[in-house]
């Protein structure tokens, strides 16, 4: 993994989006430090969803900065003016940005070994064999060697999105982007995924889960972030936020989950 602990692997800077004349996102800003889990919590229609998908440039911003790595994704600067940078380098940075989306996007015509592979394989240029023996390491880690031969649709949703996280581990990137990883999941599902996601943080990944779970994020996260209509109410540890929130509209969304 690269960076070392405490390094700012991801800065938001009032970073804006509008979709026509709504504005999801009205000035967003926060770091994420390498290793650290950073959970953001809040009501359905807050933004986080387009926030994660800003970080990695499946969604253009309209005013503000997104780096990661030091690095802007999807823009390069020239003097005061950011323009669109091309496809390929997007996709070459995105290499060290992973993301598992609530919908699992497997391939259903490859089997569970061969989803996992593919990434490493067409992109990276892996050799086959070097990319099936990864493959093989991480199905293990996530509890579904035995299915390596399956399909997509002969799994259940929760070891369908534990190949998701596979896949996006083949890839090897420093920091990963969890949207509501276990919104699509039935109950009894949930804990498998959030189980794979913990291992994840006890290993010092940087990861970023936008979660509806919230004694998972109170168990895993070192940062809580609660947004609300596109802003950021208040962030900070677990205790604070959920525990001891200070403003009105955080107790008054803690209040309602309970």
């Amino acid at each position: 993994m690269s960076g070392t602990t405490g390094d700012i692997v991801l800065s938001a800077r009032d970073v804006t989006k509008d979709f026509g004349h709504a504005q999801v996102l009205k000035g967003v800003s926060l770091d994420v430090h390498a290793g650290e889990v950073m959970c953001i919590i809040g009501p359905s229609g807050s933004g986080k969803s387009t926030f994660l998908r800003c970080i990695n440039h499946l969604e253009d911003i309209d005013g503000g900065s997104l780096t990661v790595f030091g690095d802007l994704v999807g823009y390069k600067r020239k003097g005061d003016r950011l323009y669109e940078e091309s496809e390929r380098e997007t996709a070459v940075k995105r290499e060290r940005i992973g993301m598992v989306f609530q919908q699992f996007n497997l391939f259903p015509h490859l089997t569970v070994l061969e989803n996992v592979m593919i990434g490493p394989v067409e992109v990276k240029g892996t050799p086959k064999s070097q990319a099936r023996e990864t493959a093989l390491t991480l199905l293990e880690r996530v509890g579904l060697r035995d299915r390596a031969d399956a399909y997509p649709v002969q799994l259940s949703g929760g070891q369908q999105q534990r190949v998701a996280i596979a896949r996006t581990l083949a890839m090897q990137p420093d920091l990963i982007l969890f949207d509501e990883p276990t919104s699509a999941l039935d109950p009894e599902m949930v804990s498998e995924v959030l189980s794979v996601i913990r291992d994840l943080a006890d290993d010092g990944m940087t990861m970023v889960i936008v979660t509806h779970e919230m004694g998972f994020a109170r168990e895993v996260a070192d940062t809580v972030v609660f947004m609300a209509d596109g802003n950021i109410v208040e962030s900070g540890t677990p205790d604070e936020v959920m525990g001891h929130p200070r403003e009105e509209r955080t107790k008054q969304f803690i209040q309602e989950i309970r």
